[in-house]
């Protein structure tokens, strides 16, 4: 009986210091240092050490922070997260933002992210959506700065296309 005993005590720790060991899965599009860092802003919510948040005070808090102003897309996937009612663990955090976000090597996910900056519907990246982008990120980028990038980037001069998207976004050297 003795030996049964000692089995539990020879097994690995539970609770936050497991899963700060433990390696997070890979996801399509994100590197593993991204992963890290999506991995920390989670923790800072996760006060209790439990692996889970409560998605309306991951919302509160965003909200707090002018999230719902400077980064709409981010607050709105969490409020997203919200209707679910329950507590969520990081796995549910990254798979939302991840499928929000899309694959970034996949014409799909790169389609995804086109359409984050095309908030108008015109099927183009113009000055106004490089504008509302810039202010979202926190950017401080002046409209001849953002012209500039549109000139350089978009086959026509004006604005970028989803085809122009897609090549620059797989463009491995610059």
């Amino acid at each position: 009986m003795s030996k049964k005993q000692q089995a539990p005590v020879a097994q690995k720790p539970v609770g936050k210091q497991q899963q700060v060991n433990r390696k997070p899965q890979d996801r399509p599009g994100l590197t593993e240092d991204e992963i890290e860092e999506i991995k920390e802003a989670f923790n800072l919510f996760d006060t209790e050490g439990t692996g889970r948040v409560d998605p309306r005070e991951l919302k509160a808090a965003m909200q707090s922070l002018g999230f719902d102003q400077k980064n709409p897309t981010i607050f709105n996937m969490i409020a997203e997260l919200e209707n679910e009612g329950t507590d969520i663990d990081f796995d549910q955090f990254l798979d939302a933002i991840t499928s929000k976000l899309g694959n970034r090597e996949s014409r799909d996910g790169i389609n995804k992210i086109f359409d984050l900056f095309d908030d108008d519907g015109s099927n183009a990246i113009n000055l106004n959506n490089l504008k509302r982008v810039a202010r979202e990120l926190g950017e401080t980028m002046t409209a001849e700065e953002l012209a500039e990038m549109l000139e350089r980037a978009a086959s026509n001069g004006r604005e970028i296309s989803r085809e122009d998207f897609y090549n620059i976004m797989v463009k491995r050297t610059f």
